[in-house]
């Protein structure tokens, strides 16, 4: 089968195209023939080595960490799959591999696709359902009548954080482009701000969370509304101590992450906040909680037009990485 593989970290890397061998799954995994493979930042931050110390890999690696496909066998210890399920999932984070023509995946990473999909739309769902999931209920521990922010919401994150946020009670604004305001309005959002028209920073204080999608260049407008005791969750800024002590990295990494995070923190701290940072991992029951969501809303997230094969995969890549796509980045196979 063709797999495309990152031969060593590099800046500029470039994925190639190899043959190998079909996998053979263990006790615990199914084999799934891939039918859609998405494409996210998330890929150059492996391929440039950045993101090492949270997990290193042997090389030659098949990159690609979410998917839809169909279950072609299921090792012994299965019994939640069979044959000819249509699945998808966001890959274990140690054992990535998506941008194949089959890949081995631990069964309890793995659900059924959401009905109201195809594979190509499916595909695009498990990462950003997942970041949306974890990071409110297990990050931000939030609660129902508390308040949340998502400067950037109108894209991929937005359309899966939105109707979550919505469903565990919270009030919900969103700053986002003019197209996006009346989708974000019908699945709840409480107040909708145009960032060409309005600052959401001069209507609103005192919200419980903010969950950044752009970065540090919106981090101060971000933080002058949290209320004293909130915390702000970044998709993008990178990890702090929190993030090492929390998942028990060694001395060394934790000493890393810290000196990475101080500023951050500094500035969080400042304004009396809890700065957090989520690396969003694998998990089928949360996938299967996703999937409900998304049939229940019929949400459809939005896709790149432009059609990539796996022989494309670094014309994707590069899409990803200095183009504006649409939607997000599929292979399709």
């Amino acid at each position: 089968m063709q797999a495309a593989q990152l031969i060593k970290y590099d800046k500029n890397f470039k994925l190639e195209l190899k043959d190998i061998p079909v996998p053979v799954p263990n006790a615990d995994e199914v084999l799934v023939k891939v039918k859609a493979a998405a494409v996210n930042p998330l890929e150059m931050l492996i391929g440039t080595g950045s993101v090492k110390l949270i997990q290193n890999y042997d090389m030659p690696v098949t990159l690609g960490n979410e998917l839809s496909g169909i279950v072609t066998a299921v090792g012994k210890n299965v019994h939640d799959f069979e044959i000819g399920d249509e699945v998808y999932a966001r890959l274990p984070l140690n054992k990535i591999g998506a941008f194949a023509e089959y890949t081995v995946i631990n069964s309890k990473a793995v659900a059924l696709k959401p009905k109201n999909l195809d594979f190509v739309t499916s595909a695009a769902v498990p990462l950003t359902g997942l970041t949306a999931y974890q990071g409110l209920t297990e990050e931000l521990h939030a609660k129902a009548g508390e308040s949340v922010m998502i400067p950037g919401g109108s894209g991929s994150f937005g359309q899966m954080a939105i109707p979550l946020a919505k469903q565990m009670g919270m009030k919900v604004f969103v700053s986002g482009n003019a197209a996006s305001r009346k989708s974000a309005i019908d699945m709840g959002v409480d107040q909708y701000f145009d960032y060409r028209k309005e600052n959401y920073w001069e209507k609103l204080k005192s919200v419980d969370y903010v969950i950044d999608t752009i970065g540090k260049k919106e981090f101060q407008h971000e933080l002058s509304i949290i209320k004293p005791g909130g915390k702000i969750l970044s998709l993008i800024m990178g990890p702090n101590k929190l993030f090492a002590t929390d998942r028990n990295f060694s001395f060394f990494k934790t000493c890393l992450f810290s000196i990475a995070g101080k500023k951050i923190d500094k500035q969080a701290k400042a304004v009396g906040a809890e700065y957090h940072f989520i690396f969003v991992r694998s998990d089928g029951e949360q996938l299967e909680e996703i999937t409900k969501i998304v049939e229940q809303h019929d949400i459809e997230p939005a896709i790149d037009p432009t059609e990539f094969k796996l022989n494309d995969i670094n014309e994707a890549l590069e899409l990803v990485k200095n183009g504006h796509p649409k939607g997000k980045v599929i292979i399709r196979f």
